[in-house]
């Protein structure tokens, strides 16, 4: 059911070492990525699959994780993500993106769930360490990177207390919460 597939679709940022994803699989999630809806059916997004260990080392140090966990700079070696996907837009398709990135993402991350498999979109990225590592072309903005393993930690999901605050944090066991708003907060009214 697409709610169960939602509600455990959470940003990990921990991963199984040992498990690595193939191409095959990043090619399975991109397919789902590209089929999702475009606007104006432009179809701008681009991808690049990041799966060998080589690769993925020199692509993690271009990366920031969870702004909110002041003391934790990222997962550690054994705990980082197995395969990579860089979201990049096509400048001469057009000059900007829209919500193309997001639903995109979100249909590749959905796929992950499903096959057992979770990530992270990250956005605080170095773009243009990440062009000169991967000989990027010019014509492809890079959007995001979308970190993905076989997620080796606990996210619970629980409502925003009285006091609103919305951060993310760790318990003593590392179980990640992740504070929600209550449905009633979310819907303004009903005409």
């Amino acid at each position: 059911m697409i709610r169960d597939l939602v509600l455990r679709n959470r940003s990990y940022r921990r991963f199984d070492h040992t498990k690595r994803i193939s191409p095959a699989t990043l090619r399975e999630l991109v397919d789902l990525a590209h089929f999702s809806p475009s606007g104006r059916n432009v179809q701008p997004l681009k991808y690049l699959l990041v799966t060998t260990e080589e690769a993925c080392a020199k692509l993690y140090p271009q990366l920031s994780w969870a702004g909110y966990l002041k003391d934790w700079d990222g997962p550690v070696e054994n705990e980082r993500p197995t395969a990579y996907v860089i979201m990049l837009g096509d400048t001469t398709l057009a000059p900007t993106f829209g919500i193309d990135p997001g639903i995109a993402a979100q249909s590749l991350l959905l796929g992950a769930v499903e096959q057992g498999l979770g990530g992270c979109i990250l956005g605080t990225v170095k773009r243009e360490e990440i062009r000169n590592l991967f000989d990027i072309p010019a014509q492809y903005e890079v959007l995001y990177v979308i970190a993905l393993g076989e997620p080796v930690e606990k996210v619970v999901i629980e409502e925003v207390k009285a006091d609103g605050d919305i951060k993310y944090w760790r318990d003593a066991e590392q179980v990640h919460h992740l504070p929600k708003r209550a449905l009633k907060d979310v819907i303004v009214g009903e005409k």
